[in-house]
């Protein structure tokens, strides 16, 4: 603030307020990308508080970080793991910051896009004809700590284990890139984050909603629960493979062929001949699952009546297999939080995701833009 500007703000507060007082000058300090910031601003005592004209105008607090340097902060920190962000801020900017700063800042902004999701509505409008949606799940490292009254030390209360976290996505067949959302909650959680990807999609009420994964009962469930009698699921067909070969080894001399015939029955739809195939080879009732694959693929398919119709899907050009979801999980979520070293607080998980999945979504300059307008 050059000196003519300060007089005058100067001026101001004492015409508006013939009762201030001027307290003196504080040293006001923080941090950008051009390095730290530091100036010396006129402060006032009014109705006995203590007024500082620059920090409130300028939105600015001692020690603080620019906008534009959290924004930096927070591309590294949801990109690298914050000793790798330290290293590239300084790389990048010749500024040295904490890593407990980048951490901090990081999981800030993802706090704060979290609390941003509103929860999904069903859309009145028509909507667009078709939608495929998909959920799927993987394992991340958590970390905990228990202290007690007895043993106050972080340290010796740590446990660690893994967690899951589901992945959703929603498209319209023909685009390259869909929209994603994350969760650590349940599987009701999931229902809305794949009515969300849907909605974003442009789904209305007559918007038909095509699932396909794997065989979790949960994931059926949902879709039917959020999308209705406008929704089928799909089981992976690749997944459902799995449970062929090992019971065509059970079956025949000729696994392979025996195979070839199952997988050419279910993607014509003949389900009840594969169940007629395998009836008579069903292992007997006192051999445990683990070596009874006959009887697992057959209980697999029957307890799955509505879920194979592989000629509707295949005649309409939708998948019949997960593998987009499958490979999301890898470059959404677990480039990032599953990195050799990471462990997470649970209470910071959803954070990260929101962060990560606004950055899958193109919607990191949407973001930011709030930022300043919010900082101006």
């Amino acid at each position: 603030m050059g000196k003519k500007k300060e007089l005058t703000k100067v001026k101001t507060i004492l015409d508006e307020n013939p009762q201030a007082k001027c307290q003196g000058m504080k040293v006001l300090s923080w941090h950008t990308t051009y390095g730290n910031v530091t100036v010396s601003e006129r402060t006032f005592i009014i109705n006995g508080k203590l007024v500082r004209p620059f920090s409130t105008s300028a939105n600015v607090a001692c020690r603080s970080y620019s906008p534009l340097l959290q924004r930096r902060m927070t591309d590294f920190g949801s990109d690298k793991s914050f000793g790798k962000a330290v290293e590239k801020m300084n790389e990048h900017y010749g500024i040295v910051v904490p890593k407990s700063a980048i951490r901090l800042i990081t999981q800030t902004h993802g706090e704060h896009l979290e609390a941003s999701d509103e929860e999904p509505s069903a859309n009145k409008e028509p909507g667009v004809s078709q939608i495929v949606v998909q959920t799927d799940g993987c394992m991340i490292p958590k970390v905990e700590f228990t202290p007690t009254e007895e043993q106050s030390d972080k340290r010796k209360t740590r446990t660690v284990a893994w967690k899951e976290v589901r992945l959703s996505l929603g498209y319209v067949p023909g685009m390259i890139t869909p929209v994603f959302e994350a969760t650590s909650g349940t599987p009701d959680d999931v229902g809305q984050q794949l009515l969300s990807c849907a909605n974003q999609m442009g789904c209305g009420k007559k918007t038909q909603i095509h699932g396909v994964g794997d065989g979790a009962t949960w994931i059926a469930e949902q879709i039917e629960n959020t999308f209705g009698s406008n929704s089928s699921y799909l089981i992976d067909f690749y997944h459902l493979c799995e449970y062929f070969y090992p019971a065509a080894k059970a079956c025949s001399d000729e696994p392979d062929s025996w195979y070839k015939q199952i997988k050419e029955w279910m993607l014509d739809g003949k389900r009840s001949l594969v169940l007629q195939m395998l009836l008579p080879y069903i292992e007997a009732p006192e051999i445990k699952d683990e070596n009874a694959p006959v009887r697992k693929c057959y209980r697999y398919i029957k307890n799955r009546a509505k879920q194979f119709n592989y000629p509707q899907a295949i005649e309409k050009g939708l998948p019949i297999g997960s593998g987009k979801i499958e490979s999301a999980n890898s470059y959404v979520i677990q480039n990032r939080m599953k990195i050799a070293g990471a462990w997470w607080k649970v209470e910071n998980i959803n954070k990260m995701l929101s962060l990560l999945t606004c950055r899958q979504n193109g919607k990191w300059e949407e973001y930011w833009e709030k930022i300043v307008k919010i900082a101006a």
